[in-house]
């Protein structure tokens, strides 16, 4: 083992809690992209985004659950809404359990029901779940660099039997597709996007990152215990000479690319319905409808004609078909006279300011 005395003591436990940091916040990044995205399509779909706020709030609820029950402080009191979630203790702790339990609330819904599909993924035999450790950097890897360097290593192996999985999922099997919905839910409810009945208060990056510096703030010395366990286990790791360090942080590493994936596909699913809805009359069912019907037909030619690549290439027809057919109807069946409506309002307004301005010179 190679390295300076001060980079595998100080610098070298840092890695693995950086890389972590790094997918969180592009975790963030993807949960802000959807919200925008909410945001255009709530005017005519009131119901879908109280759904996805419904969602958010169930995660965050359960979350919080979970710490009063890790904490033993019991569950009195459950409620849930649309904008709003609640739980009461039974035995009101203070201190770090009181701590432990709100960092569930806060932190907890970017990982906890990650945790569930990582769980299907293991059940239904997705491969990449090893712990990688690079043989050329195997006298380094308990510095910074083989750390970051064994990190990423993880990570990549488990992205690519994760989307392996992905490419060759089967709709047709009940596994495969309950999967699918689960990883459609947890993208469309990562994070409220408001709160509030009547005063709709939007939540964005900036609301959570205030939330989070501030509970922070208030309880320091805790943070700072939990970077004194992390160096502990990390050196605990380096004298017996095993990677439980880095796989304990791949595991976060983990739920956060399965995160990132899932608000990837929920932001093409909101991107479908924005396009969609500048589609006119019943045409715009029509991709919706593509999406089903393209699966099942190309199955059914596979069925009798089968190949090797009978899953990825389904996948892929459903999807090209849909955009091709969505492209063709917005180029042809756009509601063409609410868009020269719309223009002539603009042009009218216009005039009337010109209108309005002028006279006012003239006075």
């Amino acid at each position: 083992m190679e390295g300076s005395p001060i980079d595998i003591i100080v610098f070298a436990p840092l890695a693995s809690i950086l890389g972590v940091l790094l997918f969180w916040f592009i975790q963030l990044l993807f949960i802000e992209s959807e919200k925008y995205l909410l945001l255009k399509v709530r005017p005519k779909h009131e119901a879908l985004c109280r759904f996805t706020n419904f969602l958010a709030i169930l995660f965050q609820t359960i979350c919080h659950a979970l710490g009063y029950t890790l904490t033993k402080s019991g569950i009195s009191d459950f409620y849930i809404s649309v904008s709003y979630g609640k739980v009461a203790p039974k035995k009101e702790k203070k201190g770090i359990f009181e701590w432990i339990s709100n960092t569930f609330l806060f932190i907890g819904p970017s990982f906890i029901p990650a945790l569930l599909l990582l769980l299907c993924l293991f059940i239904l035999g997705c491969s990449g779940f090893e712990v990688a450790t690079p043989t050329q950097l195997l006298e380094l890897k308990y510095t910074f660099g083989g750390q970051i360097t064994t990190f990423g290593a993880t990570l990549h192996a488990f992205a690519q039997g994760f989307f392996g999985f992905l490419f060759k999922m089967d709709l047709l099997h009940p596994g495969h597709f309950g999967f699918l919905l689960l990883l459609i839910f947890l993208g469309m409810g990562m994070r409220p996007s408001y709160i509030g009945e009547e005063k709709q208060e939007k939540v964005d990056m900036l609301y959570d990152l205030k939330n989070i510096w501030s509970f922070i703030l208030r309880k320091p010395l805790y943070l700072l215990l939990l970077f004194l366990m992390a160096y502990v286990f990390f050196y605990i790791s380096l004298f017996l000479d095993q990677n439980w360090y880095v796989a304990i942080f791949s595991i976060f590493g983990w739920l956060s690319i399965i995160a990132i994936i899932s608000l990837i596909i929920a932001d093409a699913m909101l991107l479908l319905i924005k396009t969609t809805d500048e589609i006119a009359g019943f045409w715009k069912f029509i991709p919706y409808i593509t999406l089903p019907a393209s699966y099942v037909i190309i199955r059914l030619v596979f069925f009798y004609y089968p190949t090797d690549y009978t899953n990825i290439i389904s996948l892929l027809v459903m999807i090209f078909s849909t955009i091709i057919i969505t492209y063709i109807l917005l180029k042809s069946k756009t509601n063409k006279f609410k868009t020269e409506l719309d223009i002539k309002t603009l042009e009218k307004k216009s005039k009337g300011e010109n209108d309005e301005g002028r006279r006012a010179v003239e006075k």
